[in-house]
Order: C-alpha cells, then sequence, then structure tokens
C-alpha cells in the first residue's frame, strides 16, 4: 500500500516562503518517480517538479524555476517543496505523487502518476 501525506500549506504574502512536506511509506522512497503538482480552481492539474528520488529532479515548471525547489530527505522518507517569492498566482491545492511505473524517463504530466496524497492548501495574499 502506498500512502502520501502532505502537509506545510497555509496563508502567506506575497514574496513569502512556505516549506511543503510529503511523507511517504513503505520502501517506495528509494529510486522512485516522485514530483509535486497544484491545481487552482477550474485548472488542470500542473507538474511543478519530477524526478526520481535515487538521482536528480530533472523537471521543474517554468513558472516556478528559481523559486522552488524540490528536494528528499532520507532518512524520514520525505519529499520537500520549499517555496520562495510566492506570487498569488501560486495560490492552489498542492499534491505530491509517485508513478511506480517502469519508464525511460520520469513524468511531468498528471497522468504518468498514479499515487496521489490528499492536497495541502496554499493561499498567497497581494
Amino acid at each position: 500500500q502506498v500512502h502520501l501525506v502532505e502537509s506545510g500549506g497555509g496563508s502567506v504574502q506575497a514574496g513569502g516562503s512556505l516549506r511543503l512536506s510529503c511523507e511517504v511509506s513503505g520502501s517506495i522512497f528509494s529510486n522512485t518517480c516522485m514530483g509535486w503538482f497544484r491545481q487552482a480552481p477550474g485548472k488542470e492539474r500542473e507538474a511543478l517538479a519530477t524526478g526520481y528520488t535515487g538521482g536528480t529532479f530533472t523537471y521543474y515548471a517554468d513558472s516556478v524555476k528559481g523559486r522552488f525547489t524540490i528536494s528528499q530527505d532520507n532518512t524520514k522518507n520525505i519529499l520537500s517543496l520549499q517555496m520562495n517569492s510566492l506570487k498569488p498566482e501560486d495560490a492552489a491545492m498542492y499534491y505530491c505523487a509517485a508513478d511506480l511505473l517502469i519508464r525511460p524517463r520520469c513524468g511531468d504530466t498528471a497522468a504518468d502518476f498514479a499515487y496521489w496524497g490528499q492536497g495541502t492548501q496554499v493561499t498567497v495574499s497581494s
């Protein structure tokens, strides 16, 4: 059974920072394709950063490059998303996800990921 539990969301003013965490269950954490996504009301779920936990997180969406950083803590099985210089347009529900299928590369769309957490809400005021 795969369980992903996000935390760390909240309300912040524009220009502020938040750090999201995703607690990952089981042995899937090593060398697993994982990522952070977000979905705003009326919009499609978009990938923010994805990659293999045993290697490099290779994909960042243009909208968050230079502001968001994905990282992992192997000792605690936690996948994190550090978000700096937040903008009102960053407001959304944020999700972490995992893909257990063997693919040529880690995907960068929501359709590539089968396991999802419940999400954590981020609100950014101007």
